[in-house]
């Protein structure tokens, strides 16, 4: 049985990892009794703590907003993250925290043990962070987000479409994506009783939360991110089919995760591409490195003209003269 300190902070800890807990799960963690339990939730309670508690037999425990923040309790590997995480955040696409991460970032590493602060001085002093241009999102909608994720609770948006429309939406909010420089949510739109991904730089919360509590629905794949980014390049005006020749593994190396590979024999695979320009689609198939045939070539008129005058020039190049 843990001392009485040591177990409050495994408590607090316990009321991090999760939102709800049961008397009994909690006893059973700690081992210890139930009424034990109770009187630790008091002590933390009279040390500023909210712990906000339901009676009866489904009763549980929920930890509030408190007067006091309380102690992170993080493993190694757990605070090397954070550490890593904050130099990212520093200078990176959620904005308005870039000062505060820094703040943050020197108060980590003031408080690391010696060995930690060795393995994280190493991988900063060595890592270069490389600039990228892209949509920035407001942290405050991030964290509000991802709160509604955690908690099931409906909320509305107003959304901004790709083309500038806006609509309002009652949304199910379920998995935050970063994909590269953009973040995405994955939610079950109610009006239009189907899942939707949602650019977040493209939201606009609604000052008044619904307060409604939904069930956990099955998520519409296995990986919610790799759904969302083939959802996202599907909505590209370009789209084209070809046949590399040359395995799906060699393929996948070669092209962003989100792209969709499917193998066809061990020496081809069927590829689907998509754009906003046939510029950047006739940049994707250059990376290929091996022979492809486009599938019915005859509706991609444009990417066919470019790709020849493409070849012209890169052979023109290659002979040395204009």
């Amino acid at each position: 049985m843990l001392e009485t300190s040591a177990r409050l902070l495994r408590l607090l800890s316990l009321f991090q990892s999760r939102r709800d807990w049961t008397g009994a799960e909690l006893a059973e963690r700690l081992g210890v009794t139930t009424r034990t339990v109770r009187n630790d939730v008091e002590r933390l309670r009279r040390l500023g703590y909210q712990v906000d508690g339901t009676e009866g037999a489904a009763g549980g425990y929920r930890l509030g907003s408190s007067a006091v923040i309380p102690p992170l309790l993080l493993d190694d590997d757990e605070a090397v993250a954070v550490t890593v995480g904050l130099r990212g955040a520093a200078g990176g696409s959620v904005g308005g925290i870039e000062e505060a991460s820094v703040r943050a970032l020197a108060k980590m590493h003031q408080l690391l043990p010696a060995p930690l602060r060795r393995r994280v001085s190493a991988l900063e002093a060595f890592s270069v962070h490389a600039s990228a241009s892209g949509p920035t999102v407001d942290a405050d909608i991030l964290t509000t987000l991802a709160s509604a994720c955690r908690d099931q609770e409906q909320i509305r948006i107003d959304y901004r479409r790709h083309d500038g429309t806006e609509s309002s939406r009652a949304i199910e909010p379920h998995r935050l994506v970063n994909a590269g420089r953009c973040w995405y949510l994955l939610a079950w739109d109610t009006g239009r009783e189907a899942w939707r991904s949602f650019r977040v730089d493209r939201i606009r919360l609604r000052p008044n939360h619904t307060g409604r509590r939904f069930a956990q629905r099955q998520l519409p794949d296995d990986d919610p991110a790799a759904y969302v980014i083939r959802g996202v390049s599907m909505a590209w005006p370009y789209r084209v089919t070809v046949i590399a020749h040359a395995n799906a593994e060699t393929i996948l190396t070669r092209l962003p995760g989100q792209l969709v590979v499917e193998p066809i024999d061990e020496h081809s695979c069927r590829v689907e591409l998509s754009s906003d320009t046939p510029q950047v689609l006739a940049a994707w198939l250059g990376a290929l490195g091996v022979d492809f045939d486009i599938e019915n070539p005859e509706r991609h008129p444009e990417l066919v003209e470019h790709l020849r005058q493409t070849g012209e020039r890169y052979r023109r190049a290659a002979a040395g003269g204009s």
